[in-house]
């Protein structure tokens, strides 16, 4: 996970190269632990989730001591759950490694706990898409790194792109689910503002 991935000035992710932005969700609760920056190194707080065919990014409403996004790379998400409890709201739960500063011993990095619960509609259309982007991910990084298996990866950006218009045209849009499926990309995506990796200038924290 990487604390304030750069944002354009509406909120939007900036992308990287050959990103995908599939779906926006507005309205959900987004929580994290081990945050240096956070009052008990915990967060939690509202605001709006992209997903991408790279990473999940969460926009908080309002910052919070400095905090105003969170990029989960979708490489270093693992143990991820949809829970469906009685009495809550469903949430997506996991685990997200850092994305550790070059130079740094990974050793010294454990990771993040992240839950992400929809108190505003369904998720019928936000799981699958998410299910099939990480399933495909994973496939592609199983073959790129069949002779030296790592984990988690070296590089937080997969090794090969999903297939996003593939997955959108197969996607079942539940009516219940308030999630924005980008059929067109952002304005603001301009091939020469994307972004080549995760240490481009304006990064204001990994962790």
């Amino acid at each position: 996970m990487a604390v304030n991935p750069q944002l354009f000035e509406n909120g939007t992710p900036v992308p990287f190269v050959e990103e995908i932005f599939v779906l926006r969700r507005d309205a959900v609760d987004f929580e994290a632990d081990k945050i240096a920056e956070a009052p008990g190194s915990k967060l939690s707080g509202r605001g709006t989730v992209y997903l991408s065919n790279y990473r999940i990014v969460f926009v908080l409403n309002r910052p919070v001591d400095g905090l105003q996004a969170f990029d989960l790379p979708l490489v270093y998400i693992h143990e991820e759950k949809f829970n469906q409890p009685i009495f809550f709201c469903n949430n997506l739960a996991g685990k997200v490694h850092p994305v550790i500063p070059e130079g740094e011993n990974r050793a010294l990095y454990a990771p993040h706990f992240f839950k992400i619960s929809f108190k505003e509609g369904g998720t019928g259309t936000f799981i699958p898409l998410f299910m099939n982007l990480i399933k495909s991910v994973r496939a592609a990084q199983r073959m790129a790194e069949e002779s030296q298996p790592t984990a988690p990866p070296a590089e937080p950006l997969p090794v090969a792109s999903a297939p996003v218009d593939e997955m959108l045209r197969h996607a079942w849009i539940d009516p219940s689910d308030p999630s924005k499926l980008y059929l067109q990309q952002p304005s603001e995506s301009q091939p020469t503002l994307r972004r080549r990796n995760y240490s481009s200038a304006g990064e204001a924290g990994q962790m």
